[in-house]
Protein backbone atom coordinates (compact mmCIF):
# COMPACT_ATOMS: atom_id res chain seq x y z
CA UNK A 1 0.00 0.00 0.00
CA UNK A 2 1.07 3.50 -0.72
CA UNK A 3 1.76 5.41 2.39
CA UNK A 4 -0.36 9.00 2.26
CA UNK A 5 0.96 12.17 2.19
CA UNK A 6 0.09 13.26 5.16
CA UNK A 7 -0.83 17.27 5.42
CA UNK A 8 -1.29 18.75 8.90
CA UNK A 9 -4.57 18.16 10.47
CA UNK A 10 -6.20 22.21 10.35
CA UNK A 11 -4.91 22.15 6.86
CA UNK A 12 -7.24 19.48 5.74
CA UNK A 13 -10.16 20.35 3.29
CA UNK A 14 -13.26 19.37 5.29
CA UNK A 15 -16.24 18.52 3.00
CA UNK A 16 -19.79 18.42 3.29
CA UNK A 17 -21.88 15.66 1.28
CA UNK A 18 -25.23 17.51 1.03
CA UNK A 19 -23.98 19.20 -2.15
CA UNK A 20 -21.67 16.84 -3.73
CA UNK A 21 -23.14 16.11 -7.04
CA UNK A 22 -25.52 18.82 -7.43
CA UNK A 23 -25.21 20.20 -11.36
CA UNK A 24 -25.74 23.41 -12.52
CA UNK A 25 -26.01 23.98 -16.68
CA UNK A 26 -24.45 27.17 -16.14
CA UNK A 27 -22.43 28.62 -13.17
CA UNK A 28 -21.59 32.39 -12.60
CA UNK A 29 -18.98 33.29 -10.07
CA UNK A 30 -17.46 36.76 -10.25
CA UNK A 31 -16.62 37.64 -13.88
CA UNK A 32 -16.50 33.87 -14.58
CA UNK A 33 -18.72 32.18 -16.16
CA UNK A 34 -18.94 28.10 -16.09
CA UNK A 35 -20.76 25.57 -17.61
CA UNK A 36 -22.22 21.53 -17.34
CA UNK A 37 -20.91 22.55 -13.86
CA UNK A 38 -21.00 19.06 -11.17
CA UNK A 39 -20.30 20.01 -7.39
CA UNK A 40 -17.81 18.00 -6.18
CA UNK A 41 -17.61 19.13 -2.85
CA UNK A 42 -18.35 22.49 -0.17
CA UNK A 43 -16.13 23.25 2.62
CA UNK A 44 -17.18 25.77 5.44
CA UNK A 45 -14.92 28.21 2.98
CA UNK A 46 -14.89 26.56 -0.59
CA UNK A 47 -16.59 25.45 -3.06
CA UNK A 48 -14.64 22.48 -5.21
CA UNK A 49 -16.16 21.50 -8.79
CA UNK A 50 -15.70 20.22 -12.16
CA UNK A 51 -16.79 22.13 -15.32
CA UNK A 52 -16.36 21.87 -19.23
CA UNK A 53 -12.90 23.16 -19.28
CA UNK A 54 -11.63 20.92 -16.06
CA UNK A 55 -12.29 21.33 -12.15
CA UNK A 56 -12.04 24.83 -9.86
CA UNK A 57 -12.81 26.13 -6.81
CA UNK A 58 -14.29 29.43 -5.31
CA UNK A 59 -14.60 31.39 -2.21
CA UNK A 60 -17.96 30.64 -0.44
CA UNK A 61 -17.85 34.41 1.15
CA UNK A 62 -17.50 35.95 -2.48
CA UNK A 63 -20.45 34.49 -3.97
CA UNK A 64 -23.78 36.28 -4.93
CA UNK A 65 -26.31 35.77 -1.43
CA UNK A 66 -28.59 33.64 -3.21
CA UNK A 67 -25.67 31.44 -4.20
CA UNK A 68 -24.19 31.84 -0.25
CA UNK A 69 -27.67 30.65 0.48
CA UNK A 70 -27.56 27.42 -1.69
CA UNK A 71 -24.21 26.19 -0.47
CA UNK A 72 -24.95 26.91 3.20
CA UNK A 73 -22.46 29.07 3.64
CA UNK A 74 -22.11 30.71 7.39
CA UNK A 75 -20.16 33.21 7.43
CA UNK A 76 -19.45 32.53 11.72
CA UNK A 77 -18.30 29.11 10.35
CA UNK A 78 -16.11 30.39 7.45
CA UNK A 79 -14.22 32.70 9.63
CA UNK A 80 -13.44 30.84 12.32
CA UNK A 81 -12.30 27.94 9.67
CA UNK A 82 -10.16 30.65 8.14
CA UNK A 83 -8.69 31.90 11.26
CA UNK A 84 -7.90 28.41 12.38
CA UNK A 85 -5.87 27.83 9.14
CA UNK A 86 -3.95 31.06 9.48
CA UNK A 87 -2.96 29.70 12.73
CA UNK A 88 -1.90 26.23 11.58
CA UNK A 89 -0.11 28.30 9.25
CA UNK A 90 1.99 30.27 11.16
CA UNK A 91 3.07 27.30 13.90
CA UNK A 92 4.38 25.67 10.81
CA UNK A 93 6.16 28.65 9.84
CA UNK A 94 7.08 29.23 13.00
CA UNK A 95 8.75 25.61 13.45
CA UNK A 96 10.38 25.49 10.00
CA UNK A 97 11.98 28.76 11.26
CA UNK A 98 13.41 27.29 14.44
CA UNK A 99 14.05 23.51 13.90
CA UNK A 100 17.42 23.45 14.81
CA UNK A 101 20.04 22.22 11.90
CA UNK A 102 20.83 19.07 10.63
CA UNK A 103 23.89 17.09 12.73
CA UNK A 104 26.71 17.16 10.37
CA UNK A 105 27.94 13.83 9.04
CA UNK A 106 31.00 12.41 10.26
CA UNK A 107 34.21 15.34 9.69
CA UNK A 108 36.00 13.66 6.39
CA UNK A 109 39.22 15.22 5.29
CA UNK A 110 38.67 17.93 2.54
CA UNK A 111 34.82 17.93 3.25
CA UNK A 112 33.77 19.41 0.52
CA UNK A 113 30.87 22.47 1.65
CA UNK A 114 27.56 21.34 1.31
CA UNK A 115 25.61 22.95 -1.63
CA UNK A 116 22.84 25.51 -0.87
CA UNK A 117 19.94 25.05 -1.56
CA UNK A 118 18.49 25.30 -5.01
CA UNK A 119 16.47 28.06 -6.35
CA UNK A 120 12.29 27.46 -6.29
CA UNK A 121 11.74 26.26 -9.97
CA UNK A 122 9.28 28.60 -11.98
CA UNK A 123 5.63 27.68 -11.69
CA UNK A 124 5.18 27.93 -15.45
CA UNK A 125 1.72 29.60 -15.13
CA UNK A 126 0.64 27.90 -11.84
CA UNK A 127 -2.75 26.15 -12.69
CA UNK A 128 -3.63 25.02 -9.24
CA UNK A 129 -3.29 26.10 -5.65
CA UNK A 130 0.33 26.57 -4.41
CA UNK A 131 1.69 24.46 -1.33
CA UNK A 132 5.39 25.08 -2.71
CA UNK A 133 7.87 24.27 0.45
CA UNK A 134 4.53 23.17 2.00
CA UNK A 135 2.84 19.39 3.74
CA UNK A 136 1.25 18.42 0.10
CA UNK A 137 -2.03 17.67 0.80
CA UNK A 138 -3.52 13.97 1.24
CA UNK A 139 -3.59 12.49 -2.43
CA UNK A 140 -6.21 9.92 -2.80
CA UNK A 141 -5.66 7.08 -5.66
CA UNK A 142 -9.76 5.20 -5.77
CA UNK A 143 -8.00 2.69 -8.43
CA UNK A 144 -4.31 1.40 -9.63
CA UNK A 145 -4.06 0.86 -13.32
CA UNK A 146 -1.57 -1.74 -12.61
CA UNK A 147 0.48 -2.30 -10.00
CA UNK A 148 0.25 0.21 -6.66
CA UNK A 149 4.09 2.10 -6.24
CA UNK A 150 5.98 1.85 -3.09
CA UNK A 151 7.16 5.32 -2.15
CA UNK A 152 8.61 4.70 1.55
CA UNK A 153 11.89 6.94 1.41
CA UNK A 154 11.39 8.22 -2.23
CA UNK A 155 10.82 11.52 -4.01
CA UNK A 156 7.17 11.48 -5.67
CA UNK A 157 6.45 13.20 -8.96
CA UNK A 158 2.47 13.34 -9.19
CA UNK A 159 0.91 14.22 -12.82
CA UNK A 160 -1.92 15.14 -13.66
CA UNK A 161 -3.40 14.44 -16.97
CA UNK A 162 -6.11 12.95 -18.87
CA UNK A 163 -6.70 11.12 -22.29
CA UNK A 164 -7.45 14.34 -24.18
CA UNK A 165 -5.29 16.18 -22.87
CA UNK A 166 -2.56 16.81 -25.65
CA UNK A 167 0.24 18.75 -23.82
CA UNK A 168 0.07 16.09 -20.96
CA UNK A 169 0.26 12.87 -23.25
CA UNK A 170 3.41 15.21 -24.67
CA UNK A 171 5.09 14.90 -21.33
CA UNK A 172 4.70 11.33 -21.00
CA UNK A 173 8.70 10.78 -22.88
CA UNK A 174 9.99 12.84 -19.93
CA UNK A 175 8.00 11.14 -17.15
CA UNK A 176 9.11 7.93 -18.63
CA UNK A 177 12.63 9.01 -19.06
CA UNK A 178 12.79 10.36 -14.97
CA UNK A 179 10.89 7.12 -13.60
CA UNK A 180 13.73 4.47 -15.30
CA UNK A 181 16.56 7.09 -15.05
CA UNK A 182 15.87 7.74 -10.83
CA UNK A 183 13.94 4.60 -10.27
CA UNK A 184 15.94 4.06 -6.88
CA UNK A 185 15.25 7.60 -5.46
CA UNK A 186 11.90 8.56 -7.61
CA UNK A 187 8.58 7.33 -7.86
CA UNK A 188 6.40 9.08 -10.90
CA UNK A 189 2.82 8.66 -10.39
CA UNK A 190 0.23 9.65 -13.16
CA UNK A 191 -3.28 11.08 -11.72
CA UNK A 192 -6.44 10.97 -14.08
CA UNK A 193 -9.97 11.43 -13.25
CA UNK A 194 -10.94 9.24 -15.77
CA UNK A 195 -12.03 5.73 -15.35
CA UNK A 196 -9.90 2.86 -15.34
CA UNK A 197 -10.88 1.79 -18.80
CA UNK A 198 -10.77 5.06 -20.15
CA UNK A 199 -7.57 5.30 -19.41
CA UNK A 200 -6.27 1.36 -20.33
CA UNK A 201 -8.44 2.67 -23.57
CA UNK A 202 -5.13 4.83 -24.55
CA UNK A 203 -2.23 2.99 -25.89
CA UNK A 204 0.08 5.59 -27.21
CA UNK A 205 2.00 7.14 -26.20
CA UNK A 206 3.29 4.80 -23.70
CA UNK A 207 3.16 5.00 -19.93
CA UNK A 208 6.09 3.42 -18.38
CA UNK A 209 5.67 5.05 -14.53
CA UNK A 210 2.52 4.21 -12.40
CA UNK A 211 -0.89 5.28 -12.71
CA UNK A 212 -3.90 5.86 -10.61
CA UNK A 213 -7.90 6.45 -11.38
CA UNK A 214 -9.57 8.69 -9.23
CA UNK A 215 -13.08 9.79 -10.61
CA UNK A 216 -14.25 11.26 -7.85
CA UNK A 217 -11.29 13.93 -8.72
CA UNK A 218 -10.52 14.28 -4.63
CA UNK A 219 -6.75 14.86 -5.51
CA UNK A 220 -7.35 17.86 -8.03
CA UNK A 221 -9.96 18.96 -5.51
CA UNK A 222 -7.10 18.76 -2.48
CA UNK A 223 -4.64 20.69 -5.18
CA UNK A 224 -7.30 23.32 -6.95
CA UNK A 225 -6.03 21.93 -10.04
CA UNK A 226 -7.66 24.39 -12.68
CA UNK A 227 -5.52 22.66 -15.46
CA UNK A 228 -3.42 19.55 -17.28
CA UNK A 229 -1.18 18.68 -16.84
CA UNK A 230 -0.26 19.73 -13.73
CA UNK A 231 2.79 18.35 -11.59
CA UNK A 232 4.51 18.47 -7.75
CA UNK A 233 7.17 16.90 -6.60
CA UNK A 234 7.01 15.63 -3.19
CA UNK A 235 10.44 15.26 -1.14
CA UNK A 236 10.98 11.51 1.22
CA UNK A 237 9.73 14.11 4.36
CA UNK A 238 6.51 14.97 2.77
CA UNK A 239 7.06 18.24 1.53
CA UNK A 240 6.39 19.92 -1.89
CA UNK A 241 9.68 21.01 -3.45
CA UNK A 242 8.29 21.69 -7.16
CA UNK A 243 5.14 22.45 -8.74
CA UNK A 244 4.00 23.07 -12.49
CA UNK A 245 4.24 21.80 -15.36
CA UNK A 246 6.20 18.66 -15.70
CA UNK A 247 8.13 19.73 -18.98
CA UNK A 248 10.05 22.13 -16.54
CA UNK A 249 11.71 18.75 -14.76
CA UNK A 250 14.67 17.15 -16.29
CA UNK A 251 17.93 15.71 -14.83
CA UNK A 252 19.55 18.91 -14.72
CA UNK A 253 16.72 20.45 -12.29
CA UNK A 254 15.73 17.62 -10.39
CA UNK A 255 19.33 16.66 -9.02
CA UNK A 256 19.95 19.73 -7.15
CA UNK A 257 17.01 18.80 -5.42
CA UNK A 258 17.77 15.13 -4.85
CA UNK A 259 21.04 16.60 -2.89
CA UNK A 260 19.23 19.43 -0.97
CA UNK A 261 16.05 17.75 0.29
CA UNK A 262 16.81 13.93 -0.19
CA UNK A 263 18.32 13.73 3.32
Amino acid sequence: MVRPLILAALLCIATFARAEGEKFPVLKLGANVYSNVTVLSVSATDIYFSHQGGVGNARLKLLEPSLQKQFHFDSAKALAKETEQAQANALYAQEVRLAPPPRPKAAVAAAPREPPAPEPLPANGLSANSFLNQPAPELVAEKWVGDAPETRGKFILIAFWATWCGPCRGAFPLLNQLQEKYRDRLVVIGISNESESDIRGMTEPRMDFYIASDPRHRSATALGVRGLPHALLVDPHGIVRFEGHPGLLDGVNLAPLFDAFGG
